[in-house]
């Protein structure tokens, strides 16, 4: 492994588009052992897509190492497209690649949205799942929302929030979900523009706990600022319309608390839950009262951490992790 904790860069073995349904096409990749443990990594967002780097979280002398891009994210078409774009789509895309890769069970990895849909699969198809390593736990319950987009991370970031509420009368800051909506879907391709990258730039303010240089010139320059909004525009669009279309939704979920209420059907598979102690978007008492109603989890709080999987102590929580149960097999072995 790399002094950094992360394995070897790899290039993927296969990769393919996977055609989900009349209108939505999948782009999937695999790298590592064709013949090792499957992991599926579950990208955040909704709306960001994988990375290349993604594949180094794993051992490929012994995994078996399966990425995808979610309904309009990515590489996956059409892009940016909200049309059949909900969580149980997803779910039922994730069983549709399985099944196209002849893969019987499957450890499930993911962060942030990626902890949502990897609960939501394991709870809707439990036989299908060998275990579950989450970061960043999201359980898309209306006072999680509320938190980020609303009342809790904005005391935390507050030039930031700055820019996220600029424009927007006080009275209408209470639903800023719903005021962003209508942004980006506005009739002014400016508008979109800008909306979309004040939506991006809140969420990465929050991502670290220490925030880099990059990020500080962005935030106390309107000339970068706007730079970013026209050269990512693309990019910022796509993953700003898809996550605010979920979050207008509450993830599809039937009530607030879907899955703690659906938790005990998962009560016989392993998982370790990975929660920075600082995060600013997904605060750590969400991922231990999962903890707590999940018997077979184990809980890693990190110290002086926030929400990104680079930061101290969490990236090399998630390596030890994905090391942890590849030796749990090769010893069942």
């Amino acid at each position: 492994m790399k002094a950094e904790g992360l394995f070897p860069a790899i290039k993927p073995n296969c990769k393919g588009m996977l055609q989900v349904d009349e209108l939505h096409q999948l782009y999937w990749e695999e790298s590592g052992n064709p013949h090792g443990i499957p992991v599926l990594f579950l990208h955040g967002g909704p709306g960001v897509g994988i990375e290349e780097s993604y594949r180094t979280f794993f051992d490929p002398k012994f995994y078996r190492i399966i990425l995808f891009d979610q309904r309009g994210c990515g590489k996956s078409l059409p892009r940016g497209c909200l049309i059949n774009n909900t969580t149980w789509d997803l779910v039922e895309d994730i069983n549709k690649l399985r099944e196209l890769l002849s893969i019987d069970r499957c450890l499930l990895f993911g962060g942030s949205w990626g902890s949502t849909l990897a609960l939501t699969y394991a709870i809707k198809y439990p036989e299908n799942v060998l275990g579950l390593i989450l970061r960043g736990i999201f359980l898309c319950r209306q006072h999680e929302l509320d938190w980020f987009y609303k009342d809790g991370a904005n005391r935390l970031s507050s030039k930031a929030w700055q820019i996220f509420t600029e424009g927007i009368p006080i009275e209408k800051q209470d639903n800023l979900i719903a005021v962003y909506h209508d942004k980006l879907h506005s009739d002014s391709y400016w508008t979109k523009v800008d909306a979309a990258a004040a939506w991006v730039l809140w969420e990465f303010a929050n991502l670290q706990l220490v925030p880099d240089s990059r990020l500080k010139a962005l935030l106390n320059s309107k000339f970068l600022f706007y730079s970013f909004a026209v050269i990512f525009a693309d990019r910022n669009k796509t993953q700003a319309q898809i996550e605010n279309h979920y979050f207008m939704h509450h993830c599809f979920f039937e009530t607030n608390d879907w899955i703690l209420e659906n938790i005990h059907k998962i009560q016989h598979i392993p998982g370790i839950i990975i929660q920075g102690q600082n995060d600013q978007i997904c605060p750590w008492e969400n991922a231990y009262e999962l903890h707590l109603n999940w018997p077979t989890s184990t809980f890693l709080l990190i110290s002086n951490a926030g929400h990104a999987s680079n930061e101290p102590g969490i990236l090399e929580a998630l390596i030890k992790a994905t090391e942890d149960f590849k030796n749990a097999c090769l010893q069942l072995n």
